[in-house]
């Protein structure tokens, strides 16, 4: 689109604004070894994070890692935020896991594709600000429900149950949990309590080795013990196989993401998907809810580390980065990806200054993948629930909910349990919608109820009006779900009063609704013969209502710009009823 045909005010964002943005700062090599050091230290600690997720979304571990190789580089590179690290979240888990389940690896990678042609187009449309527009809330709600969710997707594994295929209903998975007790592993449940205390005392040391690293380390060798002592233990290599090529093994393939088609991938029969339009119909849901969550947790992620550099970040380039992501990671076997608020903070924590430190956290989990895939393959699967019981528990931000459940305003905590509860018993895209609607219902109701309007018996100091005159003032917005409240006011008049004359000075918004209810109100006063003044109206909302047809007709309507000229034109129309009425 050439200049001269943009919209007016129009800027296409920037791709990479976040690069060029640190590259005029003066990149220097000691900036470059900075990078480096934090990528490092990020790429450690995204190798078993991936793993964990990419299994709690219900694929093997090594799409996860292909998730932060390639989505974590291309959205680093094109996107707006210096510090995000992105690749495979907790967020996502709640969403991905059914998808799945219904329609295989091959059904998630094409909503990923999907998602990402949404975000881009979100991007495009500098709809960046779109996290202004989700309340605190429905965001706590749905986080809170999400742990909760991740929390019991593990709990299978965490305690050995055999048996156990989880579905995408939570009372159901409960029911076979239930049902499966029976059946757990004392060893299993010692890997993984080991595990969970590790990480839970690791951090607490202060020491630069990232807990995460740790755990798996030592739930590692806890497995390994029993292994020697003839007890079996669930671990990577013996949950999961691959085939490539020709050739096949158990655990994680030892090679770089290679490119295929998503479609090409299974479905949840094991063949590969038939793309048609009933597909991408099912599809659509998953994928503008994936679209929208990924908005939300990269742009929140952004706004964190603006607050801990201060820096700025281009909300509308990160979008199109993270759509640009997720388009191109499915064709490498890649999950979804959004920028990771715990990555980031330790992003800037170890010291980074430009996105070329998320590069770097993507070429270190691309050098496991291709020199340590055999050592990977014996993390057991118990280590990896415990890893992601404290993701659940961080995400669930357990003391911010109980925190609002007892200071909000009731209309907020409402919003927040039924945003929880649903996300939890059914699933997050009728959560965030529910939500979204619930809270956009209670602010128009809010608005309306300080929208009002008001007789003036006290005669203003600067218009002394004549006692067929009688004086209005509205307060507030006019809008679909106040107007009408507002003007039903007006219907009961005295019989002596011949003009109504309505003070419009704080009204800041006028919409459609409120204009017909003015031109319905404007009709029927004036087949009682009584006229109406408008004073008062900003200059956008008198062109409205002339646009809307509401035209100045002497003697019945009249706009003006303040009650000194109302008061003189109500006597002469008073006076003379073939006054002119317009002033």
């Amino acid at each position: 689109m050439s200049r001269a045909h943009r919209p007016s005010g129009y800027v296409f964002p920037i791709l990479g604004s976040a690069l060029l943005n640190a590259w005029r700062e003066g990149y220097s090599l000691g900036k470059l070894k900075r990078d480096v050091m934090a990528g490092l230290t990020i790429g450690v600690v995204a190798v078993p994070l991936s793993m964990a997720l990419a299994i709690a979304t219900g694929v093997p571990p090594q799409h996860g890692l292909y998730t932060a190789i390639v989505a974590g580089a291309v959205i680093a590179l094109t996107g707006g935020s210096r510090f995000n690290i992105s690749g495979p979240t907790a967020a996502f888990v709640v969403i991905l896991f059914p998808i799945v389940a219904n329609h295989g690896l091959g059904g998630l990678l094409i909503a990923t594709l999907m998602a990402g042609a949404i975000l881009v187009a979100l991007g495009l449309s500098r709809l960046g600000s779109l996290i202004q527009y989700v309340p605190y809330p429905v965001i706590l709600g749905f986080t809170a429900g999400i742990g909760v969710v991740i929390a019991l997707l593990q709990l299978p594994d965490f305690l050995g149950l055999a048996g156990v295929e989880l579905g995408d209903s939570t009372l159901h998975n409960l029911v076979l949990i239930g049902q499966a007790l029976p059946s757990l592993s004392p060893a299993e449940i010692s890997v993984g309590v080991v595990t969970l205390a590790t990480l839970l005392i690791w951090p607490r040391l202060n020491t630069p080795i990232p807990a995460p690293l740790v755990g798996l380390a030592v739930g590692t060798l806890a497995a390994a013990l029993l292994v020697m002592s003839g007890v079996e233990v669930d671990t990577i290599a013996s949950r999961f196989s691959w085939e490539f090529q020709g050739e096949s093994g158990s655990g994680i393939p030892p090679f770089a993401p290679s490119v295929a088609a998503p479609w090409h991938f299974p479905g949840a029969d094991g063949a590969p998907l038939e793309i048609n339009f009933a597909l991408i119909q099912a599809l659509l849901g998953p994928a503008l809810a994936i679209a929208l969550l990924a908005a939300i947790e990269s742009l929140l992620c952004a706004v964190v580390a603006d607050g801990l550099t201060r820096t700025r970040h281009d909300p509308n380039a990160e979008l199109i980065g993270q759509g640009l992501g997720n388009l191109i990671v499915p064709f490498f076997g890649g999950i979804t990806a959004t920028a990771a608020l715990a990555r980031t903070a330790t992003n800037i924590k170890s010291g980074a200054f430009s996105p070329i430190a998320a590069v770097v956290h993507s070429l270190v989990v691309l050098l496991a993948v291709v020199v340590l895939a055999g050592v990977l393959g014996h993390v057991p699967m118990a280590a990896l629930a415990a890893l992601l019981f404290i993701i659940a528990w961080n995400m669930s931000e357990a003391r911010h909910f109980v925190h609002t459940l007892k200071s909000a305003p009731a209309s907020d905590v409402w919003v927040l349990v039924i945003c929880f509860g649903l996300t939890v018993l059914f699933d997050m895209v009728i959560a965030v919608a529910v939500g979204i609607g619930l809270a956009a219902a209670l602010f128009i109701r809010r608005m309306a109820q300080l929208t009002h309007t008001q007789r003036l018996d006290t005669p203003d100091k600067n218009a002394h009006f004549p006692p067929e005159v009688a004086l209005y003032k509205i307060h507030g917005p006019l809008f679909f779900g106040a107007a009408e409240k507002a003007i039903a006011t007006l219907r009961v008049i005295d019989h002596s009063v011949r003009i109504i004359v309505l003070d419009m000075r704080e009204v800041p918004s006028l919409d459609t609704t409120a204009m017909v209810a003015l031109d319905t109100l404007r009709r029927e006063l004036s087949e009682q013969g009584v006229g109406v003044m408008f004073v008062g109206l900003q200059p956008r909302m008198a062109l409205k209502i002339k646009r809307a047809g509401i035209k100045r007709e002497v003697g019945k309507l009249a706009v003006v710009s303040n009650l000194a000229h109302a008061e003189r034109m109500a006597r002469r129309w008073l006076e003379k009823k073939d006054s002119v009425g317009i002033e």
